[in-house]
């Protein structure tokens, strides 16, 4: 028998949602010089932990928090349905990466690790090939040659940032997860 989405899992979706939405404003933005930008951000983090803490549902939350924080800021709006793919498959992967150890009970730093990794791969994949695609060729009108150096421009903040997550999501995960255990909550993810 399939269970249904429940009110708790919205609510814990929600909170999740809010929490990426808030890290996303912890970043410093870098102009870069093709005339765009990259950023060091924080929000990263929450958008693996969503999924670390909620399964495959955190994708839903980690792309609505940071669409949202997106429509905020008149910089990103108009392309905050891209940011709400890209992020939400970030917590996606991390989520589908500890689905069953979280339904077990058994969620690892090694497993929560692996689905931090597989969130950011995930997300980079995309944000590479958006700023290639979307932001490069199509609304930019550069050659291919430009819209690969546009790319290149923003690998090292975005490895910083990949790392950032790496480092922190995991043992942010564990210890959360430990702390609703001790307080009697069995499963922060149905």
């Amino acid at each position: 028998m399939q269970r249904s989405f429940s009110t708790r899992k919205l609510a814990l979706a929600g909170m999740m949602a809010a929490v990426v939405f808030a890290g996303n404003y912890a970043r410093i933005v870098i102009p870069i010089s093709l005339g765009g930008q990259t950023a060091f951000t924080l929000g990263n983090i929450f958008s693996c932990l969503s999924g670390l803490l909620l399964g495959p549902v955190g994708g839903l939350a980690s792309g609505v928090g940071a669409a949202l924080y997106d429509l905020m800021d008149p910089r990103y709006a108009a392309d905050c349905w891209i940011t709400f793919l890209t992020k939400g498959a970030m917590g996606l992967a991390a989520g589908l990466a500890v689905s069953k150890a979280l339904k077990r009970d058994e969620l690892t730093y090694a497993r929560a690790l692996t689905g931090t990794v597989a969130g950011c791969v995930t997300y980079y994949l995309l944000y590479f090939a958006k700023t290639f695609f979307y932001s490069g060729l199509l609304l930019k009108g550069l050659t291919p040659t430009l819209a690969g150096a546009l790319v290149l421009e923003k690998i090292p903040a975005s490895l910083f940032n990949a790392a950032i997550a790496i480092i922190a999501a995991p043992p942010l995960a564990i210890a959360i997860l430990a702390a609703l255990k001790r307080s009697g909550i069995k499963r922060f993810a149905d």
